[in-house]
């Protein structure tokens, strides 16, 4: 646990000497009773159990001190909150070697399935986007709270050929940001670009996309993508370029991998193809973003990585100020003293 302002809690050293001041007023008390009577009918009227209930309001009002000190001091804790995500754009990979039989029936069924079950734990109230991406990477369905509208456009993905990641966290991002100016036309052809110039840098000197000041990695909470490829790049945007464009903005990218990490050789129209799942990339990808890269080498495993996907972007832990509840907790522990004392007592302590 941290604190905004430590300094208060030296305030706590007191309570030693508000302990020793509380007994010393007891004795004090107590021989002055003696002074008009004798200990055994002292005892006698006071009684164990009576005996104990004299210190239980005195108890609780240094308890509630405490809280009032301890809140004083501003402390932050990290707690599970309801997640502020709206959006969420699912990227998904539609390339011909989604076709293959390794995860039952094939990766794309398996896919579009998980998908579906993912959409239906959401929130009502998250938006939900759809990018495909092969070749190329176009938008199927516009963020939309329409679980139905979500669901049509997963059932309608067709195979092509090529690969373009980087490229797809691009539409992704112009998805998310509409007003930003971001053409994944503009960054994949007819440029040449110095060695070393970002690639947010040399579009907006061109006017292609609109400056702004970059945020810090994860920042931004009203969003996420997540993308899921069985392959590596082959054409596009550069994938890691895209990342940072990502990151750069806040948006967090998390990574799922699918199909051989190995290398397979897969047919698709006649086609005979080597793919292989480029887990570095993905992984550096989530890395950037300060999201995460998860692999599902099973239709099973996938709707796994789908449920804790939902899990995460619905409850986020987030180091929150606490001392409302402290001091809250003071307020009704001096509360619950004062009518203690008031009933058992007919004073306030």
């Amino acid at each position: 646990m941290n604190f905004l302002w430590p300094q208060f809690l030296w305030l706590l050293l007191l309570t030693p000497l508000l302990v020793l001041l509380y007994v010393w007023l007891l004795r004090r008390r107590k021989k002055t009773a003696l002074r008009y009577a004798s200990l055994s009918i002292v005892r006698e009227a006071m009684g164990v159990r009576q005996g104990l209930k004299r210190h239980v309001p005195p108890v609780l009002f240094l308890l509630a001190l405490c809280a009032l000190v301890v809140a004083a001091a501003r402390p932050m804790a990290v707690i599970s909150l309801p997640s502020q995500q709206e959006t969420i754009i699912l990227a998904m990979d539609v390339s011909g070697s989604m076709r293959a039989t390794d995860v039952q029936p094939n990766r794309l069924v398996a896919a579009q399935n998980a998908a579906k079950a993912f959409i239906a734990d959401l929130p009502r109230h998250v938006r939900v986007g759809i990018v495909a991406f092969a070749g190329t990477a176009q938008v199927v369905q516009p963020a939309t709270l329409s679980r139905e509208d979500l669901v049509v456009a997963i059932d309608k993905f067709q195979l092509q050929r090529a690969t373009a990641i980087g490229s797809a966290i691009v539409v992704s991002l112009a998805e998310l940001f509409p007003d930003a100016g971001i053409d994944v036309g503009a960054m994949t052809y007819g440029r040449e670009r110095p060695r070393g110039v970002p690639l947010d840098k040399e579009l907006a000197a061109k006017g292609e996309v609109k400056e702004f000041t970059p945020v810090a990695p994860g920042s931004y909470d009203s969003a996420a993508i997540i993308l899921l490829t069985d392959g590596q790049r082959t054409t596009g945007v550069d994938t890691l370029e895209a990342a940072k464009m990502a990151a750069d903005r806040g948006v967090r990218v998390y990574t799922v991998g699918i199909g051989t990490v190995d290398g397979e050789t897969i047919g698709f129209e006649g086609w005979s193809m080597r793919v292989r799942l480029d887990e570095e990339t993905l992984k550096a990808v989530a890395t950037r973003t300060q999201a995460e890269y998860f692999y599902a080498g099973s239709a099973e495993n996938l709707r796994k990585v789908y449920q804790t996907l939902s899990s995460r972007l619905t409850v986020e832990k987030k180091e929150t100020e606490i001392s409302a509840l402290l001091a809250l907790a003071g307020a009704l522990l001096a509360l619950v003293s004062a009518g203690l004392s008031l009933a058992w007592f007919n004073r306030v302590l």
